[in-house]
């Protein structure tokens, strides 16, 4: 597979991506569009490996992390964009829309592992060993991020309690 071609088949989704994890889609566009000037300069060695996605992924990770690092931002604002991204179908529009958004308040709060955690958990589906592959650590860190941040997310949040990991 071409540069090209993983382009245009795999960029709308990893712009989704970069924004769940991000909560912000001018930064998420930002992230992947460095992402993929590196990537560029190494496909050959990139698409030799197993899933070139998986790898550019990662990419995307660090690329978040170092951005936070470089500008020690603590909290992420949430634009109108980013809101729509996690946007969903809902029988009550007006009741739904209005959680949504809160809870999605809250985790563009998180600290960025932990954030990055709840992401790749239930937007992504990933189990503990596999994010734990993807961000560097071990399934129990991960473990630890998880909870740490449900914790956080039923504080901030406690009607929703029964659907937040649980």
């Amino acid at each position: 597979m071409t540069f090209e071609e993983f382009l245009s088949a795999r960029l709308a989704a990893l712009l989704r991506y970069a924004t769940v994890l991000a909560c912000d889609a001018h930064l998420a566009e930002d992230i992947v569009q460095d992402v993929l000037a590196k990537a560029q300069s190494r496909w050959d060695r990139i698409a030799a490996a197993d899933v070139p996605e998986a790898y550019v992924k990662r990419m995307i990770i660090n690329e978040l992390a170092s951005w936070r690092r470089r500008r020690a931002a603590r909290v992420v604002p949430l634009s109108h964009e980013a809101l729509e991204t996690f946007a969903a179908p809902a029988a009550d529009p007006q009741t739904n829309l209005g959680e949504r958004d809160a809870m999605i308040r809250l985790i563009a709060r998180l600290p960025l592992r932990q954030r990055i955690v709840i992401a790749l958990r239930f937007y992504e589906g990933l189990g503990d060993q596999e994010i734990a592959d993807l961000i560097g650590c071990r399934p129990a860190t991960v473990r630890s991020h998880t909870s740490r941040a449900l914790a956080t997310l039923r504080a901030g949040f406690p009607a929703q309690t029964t659907r937040i990991g649980g």
